[in-house]
Formats: structure tokens, C-alpha cells, sequence
């Protein structure tokens, strides 16, 4: 801020000097010792010579206000005066002769308001608001220095001298001027470097977040706090296509979440600057072709992470890409002007991602990490690991569980209530004992904040994992606690990562309901699915079952009959064969057992596959074969009433087939059967 605009930045508000008799009284009323006395009152004397109208001061460049002890030449005198004159300067302030301007606030780094206002015998509500501080769990006197040390900033500024009196504009006036502080070249120069003056621009915005939660959980300002940092802002390098993004994201956000349209935007933002430096004829996106959309797609594979320099994701490339074919189809079918007037990018356009499978936890993987969870001391970590284990929640769901997220069932079982999400719904689940009793210990441990407002849900909630008055971050509750937990036990990488993410968790409960015979509406409304065929990945066999069923028929020692059980056990199937059917063996499975037909021999012609040469079963198929029989016996009552021969000595073969593969099983035929 140039100097001379200082007072214009401020409110109308007295400037001008106290009196000498006055500050001698004040100075007299703290110390009895002469050569003190006379040292503080040449300081303001000398002060008052130079600068005898208070404005003037004001005006002078700001490198003159905040002075020096060691400037050489002229001016040293001056420079001089004006750093000992800090004490006398912090006097008018409390005493309202005069309010400071951020930019010689902020270059000072530092004054002894403090000492003042106990010399003055004002009481500024700081000890109400520490207390406050550590009911919401900060240290005390780690608190009371940072309070102090924001507090004197903003009293300067405002000239009020009270905790009550700071209102929201105050601190949002504060964390402007931090925002644009290394932008000022008269303020970095106070400061050893750059990256110094950045640093405390961090350290002061650190402290005005937790200023804001302090004032919101006592009810003194009505905004939920939000963390904010200083970010880079975009160069508007063509500001048609800025303002067709700009209508475009205003609208989008009346029905996408949040986090979703920032995404978009920030994809969208890469292509303009893209698009300026390639092509700088095109200013609308109505100018954008085809063409130019396939040249972005290939930069698209040589550029890098800024943050990583690795070469983007494909999820990346495919979400810029997306985004801005969603762009282009929205804003043709809405009519607006300069856009294309036909579709640009079609779905083949987009790069393929491959589609894993999900990766659940190995029990025994499982067994190692789930006691080192269980020992972390910090019970809000403890609490979020285990909720992941047994809902399967996703972390941002576990990380804005509310307070009250857990009640029983009519038969006493937990249930969890699940947020607001990605599907835009609630959800309640069951949960397991374990987990409920570590929610049970947070809530016991809670303090009475205030709710914050939940820019998902819409409303203001009283969270569960909240500590000193903030919502605690994903990266706390999850990374640096599975980070803790698998190097205890060993399951890290070789460059100390740990080998478990939280999401892992959410797998490894869909395998097991799938596995253990949940049924998919089951499936789906514990993980929060949408559509059947999200929850059907998990319907696929674990490869520890694959490799069961597997040994079952193609192990050594393996108990099976059928045509094709001789060809098996004397191994006259060759490697290629063995090789197909272990890639293939899902596909090969039927009614009452499997059928081994390579693809080489054309498709199967058989409709008695019992009597097929390829057909093999082995005793899992114990039950069915004797429900089938069962089955069979019915039909030849049924054919002899009647009078249908031939029938009833077709059903009686079948009979005989399927007890000769019992006993070929050694499995009793009258045994339990399958269910119909």
C-alpha cells in the first residue's frame, strides 16, 4: 500500500499526538527508576521533533516508519527515532490517539503490546479465551502465545482492545493483507528472503484459523472456520473462453458437488492456458476444431505432475478430456453462442483405463495389521481405522461422520449412519461391536464445540472426529495411521511405504460379504452403491477360492469322477490344455459340475453332459447330484402314472449315472441335498 493512501485506508478515526504531561504520567506510573523514565520520554521527545503532526508520519515511505538502529548516513537519526519509538507509537494505539496500517504492522514483526496493556491495567478478555482454547483441547501455554501474538496485530489495526470486539471483517481485513504481503516490495525487504516473508505469511494464517475457531465456537462470529492458503491465480490469457467457463461452472454448481466443480475448473483452466500458447488466434471456444482437441490430447502424454514431475495419470488425461467434451455438449444443447455446433469429442475419443480388481487385504496381511491398529494411541485414528475395517465406508464418509452417527438395532446390534457422499445419500449399516465401542470412546472424550457447516449435506453438523474445534483431516486419520500401524508389523515396501491404503478396507469388506454368501441388494447397501453392476465386481471369486475349486479338480489327490476324471488323473491332458483351463476355469463350471471342452475341439453337442467325455465333478457337487436325483425320481413317478415308457427308462439312466458319480465321489447317496 503506498504511504501516502494510508489514512485513506483506514477509518475516520484521531491521529495526533499525546501530551507530554501525559505520557509522563504513564511512564511514571509503571517504573520508579529515574534512568529508565528519562530514557522513554527522550524517545518520545526526540520522536515528536521530527514528526510534531502525527499525519506526517503516517505519510512518510513506509522503509522511514518502520526505521533502523544501524542505517548509515543523513537519515540515521531519523530511521533511529523511529525504531525507538515503537513503545510510544503501541501507547497511542491503546489509548486511541491513532490506528496502524497493515503494511507497518506487518513490517515491524513485532511489538510489546502486551507489557502495555498490563502497564495501562486493561483488561483484554485474553484469559476467558484461553480457557476456552483448552476446553477445546489446545495447550495452554502454547495457546496463549499465539493468541497473543495475533491478538496485538489485529488491536492495532482495529484500535479496539478487546477479544470481544474483533468481528469477521477484522480478521478477513487481516488475511488479505497476509495474501498479497510478498507481493509487496517494501514489506519483503524487512525480511531476510522470500521465502522467509512466505513463511510468515503461513504461520500467521495458521494462527488466524485457529483465532476463527476459537470466536466461532463461542458464538462470536457466525461463519464456520475454513483453512485457506495463499494460491497462484490464474492469468486470464483469453477472456472470452474465461467467461463461457465462468457461466459454465455457475451452473454447474446448482447440482454437482462442490469438490466436483473445482475439478472442473481447474482441468478446464489447463486446456485455455494449452489452447493460448498453441493457438493463439482462437479466443472462443466456438473457434476451438476437432483437430485442435486431438493435438491437446497428445501434449496430454508429455506433460507432468507439477508437484511429482511424473507423467500424469490416466485418470488425469481421461478427466480433462471429459470435462471438456461435457463443456462443449452442455453448452450446445443449452444454445449458447460461441461454442461449436456440433459434438467434438466423441466417448472413443477418451483413453481407455484398465479396470482392476479390487484389492482386498490377505487374511493373514489382515490378521498382522489389525492388532497394531488397535494398539494406536491416538483414539481418533483408532476409531477411523476400525470403522473402515468393518463398514467398508469410504474415509471421506468416516471423516464426516456426525456425533450422534451410531444407535442399535431393535435386537441390540450397532448401527452406523453413514453421510451424505459421493451418491448424494444416507445410509444405515451394521457394525461391528469393535467399532462401535471405539466410537463410544471418542464421543466420551468430546468437547461441546459448535457444529460446522458441511458443504455435502448442506447443513451444519456436529462432527465426530473434531478436535480443538476443527474437523481433523483424512490425511491424520488415515495415512499417517496406516503409515504407523503397517511399519509396526512389517507390511512396507522397500522404501518404507506402507502396503495398505484405507480403501483397501472397503475391498476387502466387499470380498468378504461376497464371499460368505451376501446377497448383492446386501452388498450394495452396505458399500453404497448405486447400480448392481458396481457391487458385482465383488461377485467375482477371490483368488483364494479360485485356487480351492481349482486343486478340487486339476490337484494332486483330488476326489473326482466323470468321463473325463481318468484322462485327468493319468495326466493326458497336455500343458496347453492345463494352461487354458486355469485362465478359463470360472467360465467351465455347470450345473453339477464342470465341463473341460478346450476351444480347439468346437463347441460342445452334447445334451446329456453327464455322459460327456469332458464332463468332470468333483464332491462339492455332492448336494446337487442328490437333489438332481431326487428331481429325477419325481419325473419317473410322473412318467409311470402316465404310462410313459420311454420316459420313465430315460430318467432311470440319469439315476443310474448319478449314482454311480456318488460312488465314484465316495459320497452317500441319501446325503443332505441343495436346496431347489
Amino acid at each position: 500500500m503506498n504511504s501516502s493512501n494510508v489514512l485513506q485506508a483506514l477509518p475516520q478515526f484521531p491521529c495526533h499526538h499525546a501530551t507530554d504531561e501525559e505520557y509522563t504520567a504513564f511512564v511514571c506510573s509503571f517504573t520508579s527508576n529515574e534512568g529508565e523514565r528519562r530514557h522513554l520520554l527522550s524517545r518520545r521527545r526526540c520522536f515528536v521533533r521530527y514528526y510534531p503532526d502525527l499525519q506526517e508520519w503516517f505519510q512518510a515511505p513506509l522503509v522511514e516508519r518502520v526505521g533502523s538502529s544501524h542505517e548509515e548516513g543523513p537519515a540515521h537519526c531519523k530511521y533511529l527515532a523511529n525504531y525507538t519509538a515503537r513503545r510510544y507509537l503501541a501507547f497511542l494505539g491503546l489509548q486511541g490517539y491513532a490506528r496502524f496500517d497493515w503494511d507497518w504492522i506487518l513490517a515491524i514483526r513485532g511489538i510489546k503490546v502486551w507489557e502495555l496493556l498490563d502497564q495501562l491495567h486493561v483488561d483484554a478478555g485474553l484469559t476467558a479465551l484461553v480457557e476456552e482454547a483448552v476446553g477445546l483441547g489446545y495447550q495452554q501455554t502454547k495457546v496463549t502465545q499465539n493468541l497473543q501474538s495475533i491478538l496485538a496485530r489485529i488491536f492495532l489495526h482495529t484500535g479496539q482492545f478487546h477479544v470481544q470486539s474483533i468481528q469477521e471483517s477484522d480478521i478477513e481485513a487481516f488475511s488479505g493483507a497476509l495474501v498479497h504481503l510478498p507481493e509487496n516490495p517494501d514489506i519483503v525487504r524487512f525480511y531476510d528472503s522470500l521465502e522467509q516473508c512466505q513463511r510468515e505469511v503461513r504461520k500467521f494464517l495458521a494462527l488466524l484459523f485457529m483465532l476463527r475457531v476459537l470466536l466461532y465456537h463461542r458464538g462470536q462470529i457466525a461463519t464456520a472456520p475454513r483453512r485457506t492458503y495463499p494460491r497462484g491465480q490464474w492469468t486470464v490469457l483469453k477472456p472470452q473462453m474465461e467467461a463461457t467457463l465462468t457461466r459454465y461452472l455457475a451452473a454447474r454448481s446448482l447440482t454437482d458437488r462442490p469438490g466436483s466443480v473445482e475439478h472442473i475448473k481447474t482441468d478446464l483452466h489447463h486446456f485455455i492456458s494449452w489452447i493460448a500458447h498453441a493457438h493463439p488466434q482462437v479466443e472462443t471456444f466456438g473457434q476451438v476444431t476437432r483437430d485442435d482437441i486431438l493435438e491437446f490430447a497428445e501434449a496430454l502424454a508429455t506433460m507432468r505432475n507439477p508437484r511429482t514431475q511424473q507423467p500424469l495419470a490416466m485418470s488425469t488425461k481421461r478427466n480433462r478430456l471429459s470435462h471438456l467434451a461435457v463443456l462443449l455438449q452442455d453448452s450446445l444443447q443449452w444454445g449458447w453462442q460461441d461454442v461449436p455446433d456440433r459434438p467434438l469429442i466423441l466417448a472413443g475419443d477418451l483413453p481407455k483405463e484398465p479396470r482392476h480388481l479390487p484389492r482386498y487385504i490377505p487374511d493373514e496381511e489382515l490378521g498382522r495389521l489389525m492388532p497394531a491398529i488397535r494398539s494406536l494411541a491416538c483414539p481418533y485414528q483408532r476409531a477411523a481405522l476400525l470403522i473402515a475395517r468393518w463398514s467398508g465406508a469410504r474415509r471421506g464418509e468416516i471423516r464426516r461422520l456426525s456425533f450422534d452417527c451410531l444407535d442399535s438395532y431393535p435386537d441390540g446390534t450397532p448401527r452406523l449412519r453413514i453421510p451424505v457422499g459421493k451418491n448424494f445419500k444416507e445410509r444405515i449399516i451394521p457394525i461391528h461391536p469393535e467399532a462401535a465401542e471405539a466410537i463410544r470412546r471418542v464421543q466420551e472424550n468430546r468437547k461441546g464445540e459448535r457444529g460446522l457447516y458441511d458443504k455435502e449435506s448442506g447443513k451444519v453438523t456436529r462432527f465426530l472426529f473434531m478436535q480443538r474445534g476443527k474437523l481433523l483431516s483424512a490425511s491424520y486419520l488415515f495415512n499417517r495411521a496406516l503409515a504407523q500401524a503397517c511399519q509396526a508389523v512389517g507390511l512396507v515396501t522397500t522404501d518404507g511405504q506402507a502396503l495398505v491404503s484405507a480403501h483397501r478396507f472397503r475391498h476387502t469388506v466387499g470380498t468378504q460379504l461376497t464371499n460368505r454368501g451376501a446377497r448383492l441388494r446386501t452388498v450394495m447397501k452396505v458399500l453404497g452403491h448405486d447400480s448392481a453392476q458396481m457391487a458385482l465386481i465383488y461377485a467375482q471369486i477371490s483368488d483364494q477360492e479360485v485356487l480351492k475349486d481349482y486343486q478340487a479338480v486339476l490337484g494332486p489327490g483330488a476326489t473326482i469322477a466323470g468321463p473325463a476324471a481318468e484322462a485327468l488323473r493319468s495326466g493326458d491332458l497336455g500343458a496347453e490344455a492345463v494352461d487354458w483351463l486355469k485362465t478359463n476355469y470360472l467360465k467351465t463350471e455347470l450345473e453339477l459340475g464342470r465341463c473341460l471342452r478346450l476351444p480347439q475341439e468346437g463347441p460342445c453337442e452334447c445334451d446329456l453332459y453327464l455322459n460327456c467325455a469332458k464332463f468332470v465333478t468333483t464332491p462339492e457337487y455332492a448336494p446337487r447330484l442328490r437333489h438332481r436325483r431326487k428331481v429325477e425320481m419325481e419325473l419317473i413317478a410322473d412318467a409311470i402314472a402316465h404310462g410313459w415308457q420311454r420316459e420313465v427308462e430315460r430318467h432311470q439312466c440319469t439315476v443310474r449315472r448319478i449314482e454311480q458319480l456318488l460312488t465314484d465321489l465316495r459320497e452317500p447317496i441319501d446325503g443332505p441335498e441343495a436346496p431347489g
